[in-house]
């Protein structure tokens, strides 16, 4: 198993070069930049500049009589930008220096990889904050999410999936099932605005909050206030994720037990006199399991960076998928590269941690043995 877990380790380095490099180039074709963006703004609005990060985080600011320069539109770093018509090309040129897109695209490519490899991943084109920083700023909310929605499903989800096979074609299975239904037909989205029209102030009652992890001034309160207001926070949330999700695995639960519930095994321990009980949780569900402890880390990441994405919005959660969204639609280079190296980086891991889980569950499997 260690030659095993060596090797993949040493996979996750020329998989994320070649995720982050087919990116990379992808961008670089994209229209809309953050030039493009700064200078269709000067354009349109003749206002001043603003502050941007220069190299070593200062800041660069226009001319106080940006809108009263001129300039021809076919020379120099003009003409790469439509948008940049009309301007004066020294201050496109200086826009461009505060951006970091005054040097080609290999060297910026070659300077973030290095930068990388140090978790440096430079500051944020238009928040100017070090990205690191933004990062961890909206960690806890994205963690919360992910960990609570993950633990509630699989709590509710593996006792309900093993009832429904143990019942299968019962008046309680079918009833189910239609729960289950309408948990894979209806996004996870709709649940969330349905919650908000409900129960948060919508049209109905206004029982719990719509925005943040906690109250004003809650720093300041004892440690089970703080306790009780974060659970009353994370509510609505947390159930949104949990509704859209837990129908997946309860039938994946179900199946996996009626599978080995058919097997030659269960009727020879039945056949030795064993309980209905033992014969369930003492043969079956270790085997019938595997593939769904085994698949928790995986689950959690997909909740994690995926699922929770629209739920943040709808409930101004200020997390790392509004983070990643936001970065995208306004062209913030470092900080989307850096939520993507993050995110690729630790479903590479989750997905040892899955192969690692599924030898703690089932000793028999040994991955070295595999040709």
């Amino acid at each position: 198993m260690g030659a095993y877990l060596l090797r993949r380790l040493l996979l996750v380095v020329p998989t994320l070069f070649g995720i982050i490099l087919i990116n990379f180039a992808v961008v670089q074709f994209a229209p809309g930049g953050p030039v493009e963006q700064m200078l269709a703004e000067l354009r349109g609005e003749g206002a001043t500049l603003g502050r941007l990060t220069g190299e070593g985080g200062g800041e660069v600011r226009a001319p106080a009589n940006l809108d009263q320069r001129g300039g021809g539109g076919g020379e120099g770093p003009v003409g790469t930008y439509r948008g940049a018509r009309g301007l004066d090309p020294a201050i496109v040129a200086e826009i461009e220096r505060a951006f970091g897109f005054d040097k080609p695209a290999t060297t910026r490519f070659r300077e973030m990889l290095a930068g990388y490899l140090t978790f440096d991943f430079g500051r944020s084109l238009f928040r100017d904050k070090p990205v690191v920083d933004l990062i961890l700023e909206k960690m806890p909310v994205s963690i919360s999410l992910g960990l609570w929605s993950t633990l509630i499903i699989y709590l509710v989800s593996i006792p309900l999936g093993i009832r429904k096979a143990v019942r299968d074609g019962s008046r309680f299975d079918v009833a189910t099932s239609g729960v289950v239904l309408v948990g894979y037909a209806v996004p996870g989205f709709l649940f969330a605005i349905l919650l908000v029209v409900l129960f948060a102030g919508g049209s109905f009652f206004q029982w719990f909050p719509l925005r943040g992890l906690a109250s004003p001034g809650a720093a300041d309160w004892p440690f089970w206030e703080r306790a009780i207001d974060y659970a009353w926070h994370m509510a609505l949330p947390t159930l949104t994720l949990v509704i859209g999700g837990f129908a997946g695995l309860t039938m994946l639960t179900k199946n996996a037990f009626l599978d080995e519930i058919g097997k030659q095994y269960t009727v020879t321990a039945r056949a030795k006199g064993n309980s209905e009980r033992r014969v369930l949780y003492g043969h079956i569900f270790r085997n019938a399991m595997l593939l769904i402890i085994a698949g928790f880390p995986a689950a959690f990441i997909g909740i994690l960076f995926t699922g929770a994405l629209l739920t943040e919005i709808i409930f101004s959660l200020d997390g790392l998928g509004l983070l990643g969204f936001e970065s995208a639609i306004r062209r913030d280079y470092p900080v989307m590269f850096a939520t993507l190296y993050i995110f690729t980086l630790l479903g590479l891991v989750m997905q040892i941690v899955g192969d690692f889980t599924y030898t703690l569950v089932d000793p028999r499997i040994d991955f070295e043995a595999r040709r």
